[in-house]
């Protein structure tokens, strides 16, 4: 199996990368984590993307507040998928990451979710490499399936709630 890499701006980024950390543990997807700047160590982070595939890479995820640039560098010397996670800065919300991130010249593709989405990113991360594993496409259903019992589940109980007003 393809392994993710998970790239992150500045280890301040941590907190928010930790949640798609936990879900690739929980699907038992072998990953990978640096801190890799687009301003400040740019060599480093357009070596690593462009030597991604070669050294066993599936996805890359990246992470990155402010001007956000990140993912768009690493995408540009990869042709493996690229998801961004905007993170959220004190000055604009995460709004400016947001942008950056999403706003991709044609070509330089970058599956972007939501700001902090951290989560989101790993569960598409894994659906990328479930086109191609078995194994791991029969855990994201069981993953769609205990979500609908959850909520089902909720809904009965809400039921009942309802019915002693």
């Amino acid at each position: 199996m393809k392994k993710v890499a998970i790239i992150m701006g500045s280890d301040s980024d941590f907190p928010i990368v930790s949640k798609a950390v936990k879900k690739l543990q929980e699907f038992g997807v072998e990953y990978e984590v640096h801190v890799m700047s687009a301003h400040r160590t740019p060599d480093a982070a357009i070596k690593f993307s462009a030597e991604a595939k070669q050294n066993g890479f599936g996805v890359i995820i990246a992470a990155a507040g402010m001007a956000a640039h990140l993912a768009g560098v690493l995408a540009a010397k990869t042709t493996l998928p690229v998801i961004g996670i905007p993170c959220k800065s004190a000055q604009l919300d995460g709004m400016d990451a947001l942008l950056a991130t999403v706003m991709m010249p044609t070509g330089i593709p970058v599956a972007t979710v939501a700001v902090d989405g951290a989560a989101n990113a790993a569960i598409l991360a894994v659906e990328i490499l479930a086109l191609c594993d078995e194994e791991l496409a029969q855990k994201l259903e069981k993953m769609k399936k205990d979500m609908e019992n959850g909520v089902a589940e909720k809904d009965k109980a809400m039921q009942i709630r309802v019915a002693e007003l």
